[in-house]
């Protein structure tokens, strides 16, 4: 549906505006206009359009735009409307709550099991999900059709896990673990590196502190 190259800057703005556009819905707000998700979301009037022009007209100037109707639209270009079947690598603590958090099953992801090296995790069920060894991980993947892999392993594993995985049908990875790899064009990978962020917040802070 949508052939132009969108950038990554315009697509990482598009969570925010789904989640508001949910609060919206939930105060019964019909329309909305530029100038009001800006007040809610931090950006500009003229940024909201730009971005939502990418994707095709959701709105009339002058009459703003209806607010479930750009809800569904931003749902669709963002994939929420399908359901991914998805495992989990490294069934520590990280591992276990994202498997227990049901916030991802809501939107997308379907958490199938768990995986890991730890004779003493392996066989156990948590959450309802079985925690199988990774040395299995190949076959589960191609006999389930598997899409998204979540890594949450130690970060000296890493590398070997995603060797692994660029040799099966994996569509995409997110990366949990504070290690950068590279894998096949094919398959998308997404790294959320919690120290660096938690670094950004320290220099927010640090700097405020200055001032």
């Amino acid at each position: 549906m949508y052939q132009k190259k969108i950038s990554m800057n315009v697509i990482r703005r598009l969570p925010k505006y789904h989640s508001y556009l949910i609060e919206l819905m939930e105060r019964g707000v019909v329309k909305v206009s530029s100038r009001e998700l800006s007040e809610i979301t931090g950006f500009t009037a003229s940024q909201i359009r730009q971005d939502l022009n990418n994707f095709g007209g959701f709105g009339k100037q002058g009459s703003g735009y209806e607010v479930e109707l750009l809800f569904k639209e931003i749902s669709d270009i963002l994939g929420l409307n399908m359901s991914y079947k998805t495992i989990i690598i490294g069934a520590g603590n990280l591992g276990q709550a994202i498997a227990n958090y049901p916030g991802f099953k809501k939107y997308a992801l379907d958490i199938k099991a768990l995986f890991d090296v730890n004779p003493k995790l392996i066989g156990m069920k948590i959450h309802s999900l079985d925690v199988l060894d990774i040395d299995t991980i190949s076959d589960y993947i191609k006999d389930n059709n598997i899409e998204i892999a979540i890594i949450c392993t130690p970060k000296e594993a890493v590398k070997k896990v995603a060797r692994i995985l660029e040799k099966t049908n994996i569509k995409g990875i997110w990366n949990f673990a504070p290690v950068d790899f590279t894998v096949n064009a094919d398959i998308k990978v997404e790294s959320v590196n919690l120290t660096d962020s938690l670094f950004v917040l320290s220099y927010m802070i640090s700097q405020e502190e200055k001032n």
